[in-house]
């Protein structure tokens, strides 16, 4: 089972930005848990500051033979339609997750463009929705 783990903007600074909001342990940490925790998972990682990038990155996932996506859009959840048509164009479900309760946030966070198009959105459970995403793709492959 091969899963890609997509993030986004800023998340790159994830164990040093927010700590408070976003938790201290980095994307290299969290990706080497979650290779602990799946080891028959063969996982993908990918990071970019581009929302170009990502859409390209989105836009191979079927030919590349994943079975699901967890994608962490960052800032790029809301206000992205070019990522939301991205999702849109391929069979590969997409998770949406975040590491912190954005709707107990500020009122713009609270706006998602991508969740209408993804399998499903878990968000509020620091590093752990990962985990629960990769989780439910893996309960779910092939159905």
């Amino acid at each position: 089972m091969k899963v890609l783990v997509a993030n986004g903007p800023n998340l790159n600074m994830t164990g040093t930005r927010e700590p408070e909001t976003y938790g201290s342990d980095t994307l290299a940490v969290i990706n080497s848990q979650l290779k602990s925790r799946f080891p028959d998972v063969a996982f993908e990682f990918f990071q970019t500051n581009g929302e170009g990038d990502m859409i390209d990155k989105i836009h191979g996932v079927d030919k590349e033979g994943f079975v699901g996506v967890v994608l962490n859009a960052g800032a790029l959840t809301h206000y992205s339609y070019s990522l939301r048509d991205a999702i849109a164009s391929v069979r590969t479900p997409v998770v949406e997750v975040h590491m912190s309760n954005v709707f107990a946030r500020e009122e713009f966070r609270r706006t998602s463009v991508i969740s209408a198009v993804c399998k499903g959105t878990i968000t509020g459970f620091g590093k752990l929705s990962y985990f629960a995403a990769v989780f439910a793709l893996s309960e779910n492959a092939g159905k």
